[in-house]
């Protein structure tokens, strides 16, 4: 049996938490790897984004979420690829590239004309794998934290 994507659940709240940990420890982001249960409910009902989630074997190898969001410049929504993490031992596997093709999909599927990613300082590196997915570099980003 292949890999196989899926929307996330409520029961897989736990496999996203210890993925996002993963994320933060490769990033070096000091952002809480904790999800708040309000958010992920909220991410689960989809309309505001979706969690995407490869599985073998009753596995969960690697997750995806993005958001979709409204500004005046764009027709329809536009969508955020806001987290793309594959577990370690799963690397090489191609799961990276099956969540984006997903990804882009579900923002298809939900009447977005625009997606977009950020890639911080320590995720440059990742520039040529999303390249590859028809990703072109647009400037860069500036953020204020507020809490």
């Amino acid at each position: 049996m292949g890999v196989r994507i899926r929307l996330a659940n409520d029961d897989d709240y736990d496999h996203c938490v210890r993925l996002l940990e993963v994320l933060s420890s490769s990033t070096g982001t000091a952002r809480a790897a904790a999800i708040d249960r309000h958010v992920y409910s909220k991410m689960l009902d989809g309309e505001r984004g979706a969690i995407l989630l490869a599985e073998e074997n009753e596995q969960i190898l690697g997750m995806s979420s993005i958001s979709f969001n409204v500004a005046l410049r764009y027709k329809n929504s536009y969508c955020q690829l806001e987290e793309l993490v594959v577990d370690p031992a799963a690397r090489g596997k191609n799961i990276g590239g099956l969540l984006v093709e997903a990804a882009v999909a579900k923002a298809r599927q939900q009447g977005c004309n625009d997606f977009g990613l950020y890639l911080m300082e320590s995720t440059e590196h990742n520039q040529p794998f999303y390249e590859k997915y028809g990703f072109v570099k647009i400037g860069s980003e500036m953020r204020q934290i507020l809490d």
